[in-house]
């Protein structure tokens, strides 16, 4: 009788029939082989889509920044929207074979284990109870091949732990100002907005959207206003609204809507008129800010809480406080974003005014001394309020508003603080050119006029500057200055022959805009802090206590009109639509031309 070998192989289950086993066998290849293709399909499109991002495609980049020098281009616009679209599309793709890849390799690897297994039960080799001479040396070899086994598939494990590490990204960015854009997107926001979307440049020229108007010069040449009216009953308005929230900013006006933004310690609040009527449309208090101080910081009652005028790009409306808190809101009212850029140290409060420029919001941040490193240029996303850069300012406090203009082929905005006049570029905030001229508290807001670049320094000098050089312009760029007649609080107008100011004292000047030698001044004989508007050839200028003059102006002055309102204005007016809108310390009111039918409410 013969003695069957120990590696004889004893079924442990009973064998199925030949076709079965045959039919168990291909379905076993074939999901091992469904296995390993969909591997390889999911690592080869993870490697050529791991560097796509559809949101930062740098031909749709490339595109939009063709469209900021060509904003009626409307090839380029389809082309965008083209591209824009094919990304979109490639994007669904890429999730739709890792969902779909997911899926069937989850199914195959099941299928592949349970058939394993089934295998495995009708060939099991089971050993007989009968040791064998070399069973020690085989269990020795068995052993070393068991270990080497799984150190090689430990380090392959630790291989492809460390590739997925290396080569995958979250889609939750690391840097916080992106997790801020990529948090605004999850949450509905505006973060894809692109020029296309927002008002093309003869909108934005046809309103109000900022303080002293859309370049800064508070002038309209297409507007004749009705000369004598009465606050106190109505005669000669168009309406009259009273305010609910003090607060010293100018109002803004776009389409059909005005705005403005008041309040106190307490509490502070945007508010929206109806440009038609004057009625309250809406009004919105600005409270739980992340970041904003839990005691608000002290500020002179000339100042208050809500001096710096508020900003629109036509979309949105922004307003900024004294204890640093900043606001979005839809021009109907819905809360779009805020954060709290850190209660400035100022002594006199902050008063400086928001600027908008195509989808971006600007704030010029001055505070403290020089040396402390405190004062900052921002420019922020308008559509989710992230900071797309931010510049240092060796400047301390002060109260000017800057100006974004074209010049030297460039965008440049135009600022005033401390000692210097500083203008950067637009893009990126890099410096572009810088004039050591002022000195003082500086106030007045700059503006760009016939090439030249308007500034004051308080109570010292008017001065206009070539701005087309790079460093230090002081010595060379400096086209005039004069010493006659210079405002110390209130900003010039020019009408592209003269610029005139007004002296907070009572005292209308008049200089030749391409040479600066004073023409002619004129006594008001009251106190005036808000800067004057042009209208046509009228500048109106309007008193602390109530006072308001119109005077006819040119190579000489003439007075037209003088009126009382029985309220002090220190907020300059703002001018579009066929009106002109101004805020006193307790009302809000409308001047239309003196024979114009009633404005007709439009959608914002």
């Amino acid at each position: 009788m013969s003695t069957p070998q120990v590696n004889a192989r004893l079924p442990a289950a009973a064998a199925p029939p030949p076709e079965v086993e045959r039919a168990v066998l291909r379905a076993l290849q074939i999901a091992a082989v469904l296995c390993a293709v969909v591997v390889v399909v999911l690592v080869a499109v993870h490697e050529l889509t791991r560097h796509d991002d559809p949101l930062k495609s740098p031909q749709l980049a490339a595109l939009k920044a063709r469209l900021l020098a060509e904003p009626q281009n409307e090839a380029l616009k389809e082309q965008i929207r083209a591209l824009d679209l094919q990304l979109r599309r490639r994007h669904a793709w890429v999730l739709a074979v890792y969902r779909d890849g997911a899926w069937i390799l989850a199914g195959a690897a099941v299928a592949l284990v349970l058939l394993g297994k089934l295998w495995g039960r009708w060939h099991a080799e089971l050993p007989r109870p009968r040791p064998r001479p070399d069973a020690a040396e085989r269990y020795v070899r068995a052993t070393q091949r068991a270990r080497r086994l799984a150190a090689a598939v430990g380090a392959l494990a630790l291989a492809a732990l460390g590739w997925l590490s290396l080569s995958a990204r979250s889609p939750v960015p690391a840097d916080p100002a992106a997790l801020e854009k990529w948090l605004a997107r999850l949450q509905g926001g505006a973060a894809g907005e692109t020029p296309a979307d927002l008002p093309d440049p003869a909108e934005y020229a046809a309103n109000w959207p900022r303080f002293l108007g859309p370049t800064g010069n508070p002038r309209v040449t297409t507007l004749a206003l009705a000369l004598k009216f009465d606050l106190a009953t109505g005669a000669g308005l168009r309406w009259k609204t009273p305010l609910a929230a003090p607060g010293f900013n100018s109002p803004l006006i776009w389409s059909n809507r005005v705005f403005l933004s008041g309040g106190d310690a307490s509490v502070r609040r945007v508010f929206a008129f109806d440009l038609a009527t004057g009625r309250l449309a809406w009004e919105r208090a600005v409270t739980n800010v992340p970041g904003s101080p839990a005691l608000p910081p002290e500020v002179p009652e000339s100042t208050g809480f809500a001096a710096s005028t508020m900003a629109t790009d036509g979309r949105r409306v922004y307003a900024l406080f004294a204890n640093g808190d900043l606001a979005a809101f839809t021009l109907e009212g819905a809360p779009v974003w805020a954060k709290n850029l850190g209660a400035p140290q100022n002594p006199y409060g902050h008063a400086t005014s928001l600027v908008t420029w195509r989808d971006r919001l600007l704030v010029q941040y001055d505070q403290a001394e020089p040396e402390k490193n405190l004062s900052r240029l921002y420019a922020l996303e308008g559509a989710t309020g992230r900071v797309l850069w931010q510049k240092p300012r060796p400047v301390g406090a002060s109260w000017a508003t800057p100006v974004v203009f074209e010049a030297a082929g460039k965008t440049q905005i135009g600022t005033l603080g401390g000692d210097f006049v500083i203008a950067y570029h637009v893009a990126d905030g890099a410096e572009l050119w810088r004039a050591r001229l002022l000195s003082g508290e500086i106030t007045p807001s700059p503006h760009f006029a016939t090439g030249r670049f308007l500034g004051i320094s308080p109570g010292d000098r008017l001065f206009a500057l070539r701005p087309d050089g790079a460093g230090d312009v002081t010595k060379t760029h400096l086209v005039w200055e004069s010493d006659e007649s210079v405002p110390d609080i209130t900003s010039p107008v020019s009408d592209d022959a003269h610029v005139y100011t007004v002296l907070s004292h009572g005292v209308v000047a008049c200089h030749d805009l391409q040479t600066g030698k004073l023409v002619w001044e004129h006594e008001l004989g009251f106190e005036v802090n808000a800067s004057p508007a042009l209208v046509g050839e009228r500048l109106y200028v309007f008193g602390t206590k109530g006072a308001m003059a119109v005077l006819e102006v040119g190579p000489a002055a003439r007075e037209l009109a003088r009126l009382d309102l029985g309220e002090g204005v220190f907020a300059s007016p703002a001018l579009a639509q066929g009106v002109m809108v101004v805020r006193t310390v307790k009302t809000l009111f409308c001047v239309g031309p003196d024979t114009a039918p009633a404005l007709e409410a439009k959608r914002p």
